[in-house]
């Protein structure tokens, strides 16, 4: 079964992030040219939060407020949910799915290492299936 430290090793792992006092403009415009749908808050190297698209539809679209006037520690969600290295695709697809959410941060003790998404999941599984499908019918042919 693959784990956290496999998908990172085969993504580019690097850390999209703003700063919570940063404008929900400046964290959109950074998904937007990293084409990302979510970026960390980060405080220096302290995980503060996690701000998506989600959020800014939501909490900034729909009620109406100026992105270049809100900061992004209105908006973000500062309960962020994260994994470990060690954690299986399968164990990720349950709480993608129970929390409803797109984006996990991988955090080994105090630091951030990368960020996996629903789509990185999804296509571990998908490739996981196609390995066992392949293996199936090999075992069948012989």
């Amino acid at each position: 079964m693959r784990t956290v430290r496999h998908l990172l090793g085969s993504k580019n792992a690097e850390v999209f992030a703003v700063s919570p006092d940063d404008s929900v403009l400046d964290a959109i415009r950074l998904m937007a040219q990293k084409s990302v749908g979510a970026v960390l808050a980060m405080q220096g190297a302290r995980l503060s939060g996690i701000v998506s698209e989600r959020d800014y539809a939501r909490k900034i679209v729909l009620q109406g407020r100026s992105s270049a006037n809100t900061p992004v520690r209105d908006i973000m969600t500062s309960k962020v949910i994260t994994v470990g290295l060690s954690d299986s695709v399968d164990r990720c697809m349950q709480i993608v799915t129970e929390h409803r959410i797109r984006h996990l941060p991988v955090v080994e003790g105090d630091r951030v290492l990368g960020v996996i998404s629903i789509g990185d999941l999804v296509k571990a599984v998908i490739e996981d299936q196609q390995v066992e499908l392949d293996q199936l019918q090999r075992y069948i042919a012989s």
